[in-house]
């Protein structure tokens, strides 16, 4: 009689270290609402991976982790629960960090019985769960590293040590861009690639005559080249000026939070910051860009980055001008230029296109995050088939 074999990440608990899940989605939210189709997943918020500033923006933080926090477990889709533990931020002293991870680990604990989880796989985004990762009876632990985390500008000092502890407890660890890869491959035997995916289908909506732009971006003058994303550091808005100053009579749109002093962009009148706007929103204001920029820093951090907005305007069917980061030379649909003058030439030729294509969409069709997730299960299977035939 045929057996039929296990399916690699099925039925299975899954305990996640990552961002907090009210952000905007990211990888590991694309990925976790997928593999909680068929697994239970508890989603644990960050546990930062930096000292905390006196500031307000880290003050708003704090107080909603802590409503966060009171309000206990919380179902955000099925098979899905959300734990934000409370915890002492920074790293002071080893006996600080020691007596935090002891807190979360309980709480974790915890909030595994209270959901009736038994020897999950744990996975973890953040260099943060060392110490907790690990130590929950695991049948697996899982480090998914997307960013160089001590290249961050305010990281840690202690970051290297933590990752150091993560990968090795780690059984595979999965590296979502090609420098990731080899610089995680000197320090433990089992790293894979898995790149970023797209939501597809989400992006696409950008091509659809029935999208609605919305009035703030609606009212500009055209041509519009547009930009969203956290105006962190790492973007480099000296480009984004030049781009403005390159093109007087069309305008820049710059769309998310900010993070980075502005500077770069005083005096600009056709550039044009219209604040957060919600995911739900972004193939309408996809679809009144005529170009994209993902215009990064070249530096540490970026060179290891595997952008998701990349994709994502793609899939929006964007052409999309891109500063020379390895991982986009690899991205189907991105012009990448080495200088400034050659990125200001390829907005040149992006605005003589005419903004969007389906043709040029329909290149990462294949890149969605269902795809990634069966690339995961795969190297998980490889691991499994591995120990048990050994």
């Amino acid at each position: 009689m045929a057996v039929t074999p296990v399916r690699a990440l099925s039925g299975t608990d899954i305990v996640c270290f990552s961002n907090d899940w009210a952000g905007d989605p990211l990888s590991k939210t694309h990925l976790m609402r997928i593999l909680a189709r068929e697994n239970r997943v508890l989603w644990v918020d960050s546990l930062g991976h930096r000292a905390p500033r006196a500031d307000a923006r880290d003050l708003r933080r704090a107080l909603g982790k802590l409503r966060s926090a009171a309000g206990g477990l919380r179902e955000v889709a099925p098979g899905l629960h959300v734990l934000t533990p409370l915890y002492v931020p920074g790293y002071a002293s080893a006996a600080v960090r020691r007596a935090s991870q002891a807190l979360v680990r309980l709480q974790v604990l915890r909030a595994m019985r209270r959901l009736g989880l038994a020897h999950p796989v744990s996975w973890s985004f953040l260099p943060s769960a060392a110490g907790v990762a690990g130590t929950l009876g695991e049948a697996l632990v899982v480090y998914h590293v997307v960013d160089e985390f001590s290249a961050f500008s305010d990281a840690d000092a202690r970051v290297p040590e933590l990752e150091r502890e993560l990968l090795a407890r780690a059984d595979l660890v999965l590296a979502s861009s090609e420098p990731l890869l080899a610089a995680k491959s000197a320090l433990h035997p089992r790293v894979r690639l898995v790149r970023h995916g797209v939501d597809h289908r989400h992006f696409a909506r950008a091509l659809d005559p029935a999208t609605r732009v919305p009035d703030d971006l609606a009212r500009l003058p055209r041509p519009v080249i547009g930009f969203f994303g956290l105006l962190a550091d790492w973007i480099d808005l000296g480009l984004v000026r030049a781009v403005a100053d390159a093109w007087p009579a069309a305008s820049v749109v710059l769309i998310g939070r900010t993070a980075a002093p502005l500077d770069a962009l005083r005096g600009a009148p056709n550039v044009h910051l219209l604040g957060h706007r919600p995911y739900a929103d972004l193939p309408g204001y996809c679809r009144g860009f005529d170009v994209a920029l993902t215009p990064f820093r070249l530096n540490a951090l970026a060179r290891a980055a595997n952008p998701l907005k990349a994709r994502e305007y793609v899939a929006a069917g964007l052409p999309n001008v891109c500063t020379d980061l390895p991982e986009l030379r690899a991205a189907p649909g991105c012009t990448v230029a080495r200088s400034r003058g050659e990125f200001l030439a390829a907005v040149g030729r992006a605005l003589a296109e005419g903004g969007p294509r389906r043709e040029r969409s329909e290149l990462v069709r294949g890149e969605s995050w269902e795809v990634r997730v069966e690339e995961i299960r795969a190297h998980v299977g490889e691991l499994l088939d591995g120990r048990r035939a050994a």
